[in-house]
C-alpha cells in the first residue's frame, strides 16, 4: 500500500481549495469561530443548522458529507464528531480523522483538508495532535488487496492540515513526521500478517529484514539452521522439528546514539509464521488466522524500521526468531525435552505452547547485549484473549520505571496496556517431574504462567512482555482499524522509543 501524503500549512478554510474539506465538531458546543462559524457564513447557515436541529450532533465518530454547491472553494464539507469536549483525548481524533479519511474515499475524492481541531485534549501538543491525525488518516484507509484481481478502491494521495496561523505549522509538520512514520510501520506490519504463510515463510521473513538493513545506521545477521545448532537454541529448533521451512535467527542492530557505550533498547518478537499447533493440533476452526501469529516479530521489525526513518538517537536491536509450527514425522511431540540457549532443560507438555519455547531462546541470546531494557512481544496466549478481550494488551514486568513508560507510551498511542501479576507462586504449575519446567501450567492463569516462564530466561535485564493475542486481529473493521491483522503494539512501542529520547 503508498501510504498517503501528509503536509501542513497555514490558511482559512472558507477560502481554502480542496476536494473534499473535513471540519472536526464536539458534541453540544458552538461552532467553532475561526473555521466552522466563518465557513457557515459563506454557506448561509447550512451547518449551524444541521447542528441545530441535530442532525448532527458531533457525537464521537459521526459524519456527514454536504456538498458546497460552489459557494466556497471547497467542494465537499466532512463533518466529523469527536464526542463531548470534556471527554476529549487523542484517540479520539485518531479515530475521527479514521473515519473521515474512509468518508473522502467514499466520495472518490483523490486529496482532502483538514482543518486543525480549534479544540485538543487537556495536556496534549500540537505535536501530539499532527501526529494523532497523520495516523488516523493514513491507519483509516488501510487495504490489502495483492491477491485480488479486481482493482482496489482508489487510494487518498495526500492530506493536508490547514492551522489558522503559521506559527502552528512547525509543530504540527514535527507531528506529522513521527505519525507518518508509526503509520507506515503500522502498514508494513499488516502487509506481512496478511500475506499468507505460503509466501512469508521464515525465508522470505529473512529477505525483509535484509531489505530493512537497507536503512541508515541499521544492520542484519541472520543466524541458519546449523548456526543454531551450535550454540544450543534447542528450544526454537525443537519448535522448527516438524517443518520442511529452515528456520532463521534473525539479529537487526540500528546504532543511533552518539554515545560510544550507551546501552541498546531490545526487542524480541514472536515470529512463528504458520501455527498450527504441531502434534498439539489446533481446531481447523479460524486456524487461517495463525498467519498472523508472526505479529510480534514483525512489529519489532518494523520499530527499528522506524527508529531509523526518524533517526531516534539511541540503540536499537530487534530479535526475531522465526520458524513454523507443524506436525510431521520428524515433529517435537508432548513429553519430549529440549535444551534451551540459557542451559535450562523443558519438558514440552504441550507443542501447542510454541512461541514461549523459541522466545526462551531470543530472550537468552538478548542478554548477551546487557540491554537498558528488554521488551518482548508476542501473540502468546489465548487466555489473553479470555482475560482482556480486545481491547488491552497483557503487560507483566520486573522493572517498575519500564512498565510506567510503556503504560504511558500506550495511552498515548491508544494502544493501551494492563498489567498482570507476575507472582513466584505461579511457578508451581510450571513445575516438572522430568526437566527444570515444562512449558504449560494447566487452565488457571494461562498468561501469567506463559509471562512467568519467560521471566526466567532474562536474566536481571530491566523486562517487560507484551502479550497482543488479544489485539492482534480484529474481527470487524474499526475506526483506523482494519477486519484481520491490526498491527497494534507498533505504534506502542515506537511511541516508547520516541518519548525515550525526549
Amino acid at each position: 500500500m503508498n501510504v498517503m501524503q501528509v503536509e501542513a500549512k497555514a490558511g482559512r478554510v472558507e477560502a481554502e481549495t480542496a476536494e473534499a474539506l473535513v471540519l472536526t465538531h464536539c458534541e453540544g458546543e458552538p461552532l467553532a469561530k475561526q473555521d466552522a462559524a466563518v465557513l457557515d457564513q459563506a454557506l448561509g447557515g447550512v451547518l449551524r443548522d444541521l447542528v441545530q436541529s441535530k442532525e448532527f450532533e458531533g457525537k464521537a465518530n459521526e459524519v456527514m458529507l454536504v456538498h458546497t454547491q460552489g459557494r466556497v472553494p471547497a467542494k465537499r464539507i466532512i463533518l466529523v464528531g469527536l464526542g463531548k469536549k470534556k471527554d476529549l483525548g487523542l484517540d479520539h481524533i485518531r479515530q475521527a480523522l479514521g473515519h473521515a479519511a474512509k468518508r473522502v474515499r467514499q466520495a472518490k475524492a483523490g486529496s482532502f483538508t483538514v482543518a486543525l481541531p480549534s479544540v485538543t485534549p487537556r495536556g496534549s501538543s500540537p505535536i501530539d495532535v499532527g501526529q494523532a491525525m497523520a495516523e488516523g488518516a493514513i491507519l483509516g484507509t488501510y487495504q490489502f488487496t495483492v491477491y485480488r484481481s479486481e482493482p482496489a478502491n482508489r487510494e487518498i494521495g495526500s492530506m493536508t492540515i490547514l492551522a489558522p496561523q503559521k506559527a502552528q505549522t512547525r509543530p504540527l509538520i514535527e507531528g506529522i513526521r513521527r505519525g507518518v512514520a508509526t503509520a507506515e510501520a503500522t502498514v508494513f506490519v499488516r502487509d506481512l500478517c496478511n500475506h499468507p504463510s505460503n509466501v512469508m515463510t521464515p525465508t522470505k521473513i529473512a529477505h525483509e529484514a535484509k531489505a530493512v538493513a537497507k536503512e541508515t545506521g541499521v544492520s542484519v545477521k541472520i543466524l541458519e539452521q546449523k548456526e543454531m545448532e551450535a550454540l544450543g537454541m534447542g528450544a526454537l529448533l525443537g519448535v522448527a522439528k516438524g517443518s520442511h521451512e529452515p528456520p532463521k535467527f534473525i539479529i537487526l542492530q540500528y546504532h543511533g546514539s552518539k554515545k560510544k557505550d550507551e546501552r541498546p533498547v531490545v526487542l524480541v518478537g514472536k515470529t512463528i509464521t504458520f501455527d498450527t499447533g504441531g502434534i498439539s493440533l489446533k481446531p481447523a476452526e479460524n486456524m487461517e488466522q495463525m498467519k498472523a501469529d508472526m505479529t510480534g516479530g514483525a512489529e519489532v521489525l518494523a520499530t527499528i524500521r522506524a527508529a531509523a526513518r526518524l533517526k531516534l538517537p539511541l540503540n536499537l536491536i530487534s530479535i526475531l526468531p522465526v520458524a513454523e509450527n507443524m506436525p510431521g514425522g520428524r515433529a517435537m511431540r508432548p513429553g519430549d525435552v529440549v535444551k534451551t540457549l540459557s542451559g535450562k532443560t523443558v519438558e514440552v507438555q504441550n507443542t501447542d505452547a510454541e512461541g514461549r519455547l523459541i522466545l526462551s531462546d531470543g530472550l537468552a541470546y538478548a542478554t548477551r547485549f546487557r540491554p537498558a531494557a528488554l521488551i518482548d512481544i508476542a501473540t502468546l496466549t489465548g487466555a489473553c484473549v479470555v482475560a482482556l478481550g480486545q481491547f488491552a494488551i497483557g503487560m507483566f514486568g520486573t522493572d517498575a520505571r519500564l512498565k510506567e513508560s510503556i503504560r504511558k507510551a500506550g495511552l498515548r498511542a491508544g494502544e493501551r496496556v494492563w498489567e498482570m501479576p507476575l507472582w513466584d507462586e505461579y511457578f508451581e504449575q510450571l513445575k516438572s517431574d522430568v526437566a527444570d519446567m515444562r512449558n504449560i501450567g494447566g487452565r488457571g492463569g494461562g498468561m501469567i504462567t506463559a509471562a512467568l516462564f519467560l521471566s526466567k530466561f532474562v536474566g536481571d535485564s530491566p523486562w517487560v512482555h507484551l502479550d497482543i493475542a488479544s489485539t492482534d486481529w480484529s474481527e470487524r473493521e474499526r475506526a483506523y482499524i482494519p477486519k484481520g491483522p491490526t498491527g497494534i503494539g507498533t505504534r506502542l512501542l515506537i511511541q516508547y522509543l520516541i518519548d525515550r529520547t525526549l
